[in-house]
């Protein structure tokens, strides 16, 4: 059942004229290296069947995700000439599924490569993939024992169409981290050891450590939907999303009176609280409790007590009596804060924060 934005208990917005700018920025920023775009956890919980065909229609043709199902139901979305890869590569004994599907694995072990290898040869046709290695991440990727065996089996690429190598950075959004150099010289050799074949790095934040980095694919992902790229360093990129919630029941209180679960806040004075219509299950995080805020105008309002499965409670005394009244919508995302200020609050990052968003919002899409 759809959500009218005008009576649903709570908005998010999403500004897909934003997302595309930002990818444009970024496209500019990595001169004649190609972007890509990252919509895994449908697009990051934006909307991938929505994201996708806009940064398709700006020029962007190759999309990542995490799993066979998400590039399944995206390749519905996106022109012919797409490429849809799947980071994590074939679960065993779906490899026959993504070439029914025209999707790429991202291969990241020998198992994973053997296992594609033999499909080309039931197939008899050489079949494309990326081939990762891991430049000091442990996470994914052929480590270098697995490389070396790599490299010195000349079969064991028979087959395989090396569409690119690839690794990921793991501290890019550091810029002064002495990791970012020592993996990209890691993943310089390891290229070296493997079928030329073009390259790809850099995730968002390493985009922004400088061309050495961009090779020939960069792959952003959280900086196309608004968050901060690289640590301590202002935002280049537009805000996408905002996020309001609508005040269900407002109520005076004396001094003294606890509020919420485990009674977990009291007040030292008489307060006005607001309930609104936003909680854990729609993606605001329990530690949000006694450390957030929201805004109804230029006034904010502290989140006080603990966030309950479907609401939140403000303390609403410092607007006049009657200017916060059921119906209201106040602002949980957005102008006066944005997803990074949001993530801080709760000493978490604004990847987490967009990726909890629930299923529950009416959803409107600005473009």
């Amino acid at each position: 059942m759809s959500r009218r934005p005008d009576t649903a208990s709570a908005v998010l917005t999403i500004d897909l004229a934003a997302i595309v700018s930002n990818w444009r920025l970024l496209k500019a920023r990595v001169g004649r290296a190609d972007c890509a775009a990252v919509v895994k956890a449908d697009a990051y919980g934006l909307g991938a069947a929505r994201v996708g065909p806009a940064l398709a229609a700006a020029g962007c043709r190759h999309f990542f995700v995490a799993h066979l199902e998400e590039a399944v139901a995206l390749k519905r979305h996106l022109p012919a000439d797409a490429s849809v890869f799947v980071l994590h590569g074939p679960t065993p004994g779906s490899e026959a599924e993504f070439v029914a599907h025209g999707v790429l694995p991202v291969l990241n072990s020998r198992p994973q490569i053997d296992a594609w290898r033999r499909l080309a040869h039931v197939l008899d046709r050489a079949l494309a993939a990326i081939v990762q290695v891991d430049s000091g991440m442990a996470r994914l990727g052929l480590d270098a024992h697995e490389l070396r065996a790599v490299a010195a089996d000349r079969q064991s690429l028979l087959g395989v169409r090396v569409a690119y190598v690839m690794s990921h950075l793991a501290c890019a959004e550091n810029q002064g981290h002495s990791a970012n150099a020592a993996q990209r010289e890691r993943f310089i050799a390891a290229r070296r050891m493997l079928p030329m074949a073009p390259a790809t790095l850099a995730n968002s934040s390493g985009i922004f450590l400088g061309p050495d980095h961009h090779f020939d694919l960069v792959r952003p992902g959280a900086a196309l939907y608004g968050v901060a790229p690289v640590t301590g360093a202002p935002n280049p990129m537009r805000p996408v999303v905002r996020l309001e919630g609508r005040v269900i029941q407002t109520r005076e209180i004396a001094a003294g009176t606890p509020v919420g679960y485990g009674h977990a806040w009291q007040c030292g004075r008489p307060a006005r609280i607001a309930t609104v219509s936003v909680g854990y299950a729609d993606g605001w995080l329990r530690g949000m409790g006694n450390r957030a805020s929201a805004w109804f105008g230029g006034t904010e309002l502290p989140l006080v007590g603990r966030v309950s499965m479907d609401t939140i409670t403000l303390d609403a005394s410092a607007l006049p009596e009657h200017a916060l009244v059921p119906g209201s919508m106040v602002e949980l995302i957005g102008e006066r804060q944005g997803v990074d200020a949001v993530a801080a609050r709760c000493d978490t990052i604004g990847y987490e924060i967009l990726t909890s968003l629930g299923g529950r919002y009416a959803r409107s899409y600005v473009d």
